[in-house]
């Protein structure tokens, strides 16, 4: 069996033509696809299975994709792949902002994409491939659980992105060490996002409001980037 055999993908655009295509190059790498035309639909979609990851198109009638990627967030940690059109950086980092995972302008390789989405599932996955011994650390009232992927809060679980998990882990992992973002991007991403060091500012920043009180453990290092600070 192939590592992605049972690996459920929903395509979210209202283009035949792309659906058709990506729905072919997905398959080919032995994906198993699902479809929605518009946000309406993959909400739908989304509350009757479960995804491993959802491919949304930005600019869709009835319900478009940012609006969509907003409500799949607020009850799923689905990893989310945003297509546009647009090749302005505000327009991604929005996306992003709204918890997306990753971002590709339109047009794109159908290769690239693919390589995108194995590469997200291989770092969501992980802990599903490898028999691990549970590590749990604690932070003042948080605690990590790395093999049961939570974090919880004074016992209560907090819904992070599978990206904003991911850096909290990195960071934490690495206590007291100042990372430049472009070192975040290559660890956290596991390749440079379009150079672009906003999207890591966008995940701390987001990061920091969910974590509230506890949001001191990030400490921003001017002009170089960010350590999780502990005493």
């Amino acid at each position: 069996m192939t590592e992605v055999q049972g690996q459920k993908i929903l395509i979210v655009d209202d283009e035949p033509q792309m659906l058709e295509l990506l729905r072919a190059y997905l398959e080919k790498e032995e994906f198993l696809v699902d479809e929605a035309t518009n946000g309406k639909e993959a909400m739908e979609k989304i509350s009757n299975d479960l995804y491993n990851c959802v491919i949304l198109d930005v600019m869709m009638p009835e319900k478009d994709g940012l609006s969509t990627c907003l409500e799949i967030r607020k009850s799923s940690a689905v990893p989310i792949i945003m297509l546009t059109a647009r090749g302005d950086e505000l327009d991604r980092i929005h996306g992003l902002e709204l918890g997306a995972d990753d971002y590709i302008v339109k047009p794109f390789s159908p290769r690239e994409l693919v390589a995108r989405v194995k590469a997200l599932l291989r770092r969501v996955n992980i802990s599903f491939n490898v028999e691990q011994a549970s590590i749990i650390k604690n932070y003042g009232n948080i605690l990590l659980d790395e093999k049961a992927k939570k974090v919880t809060i004074d016992g209560k679980l907090l819904e992070l992105t599978p990206k904003e998990y991911d850096l909290l882990i990195f960071l934490s992992n690495n206590s007291n060490q100042v990372w430049s973002r472009q070192q975040i991007l290559e660890n956290v991403w596991g390749y440079d996002l379009y150079g672009s060091s906003r999207t890591v500012d966008t995940h701390v920043k987001t990061l920091r409001m969910k974590l509230g009180d506890n949001a001191n453990y990030i400490s921003t290092i001017w002009g170089v980037g960010y350590k999780f600070e502990v005493l």
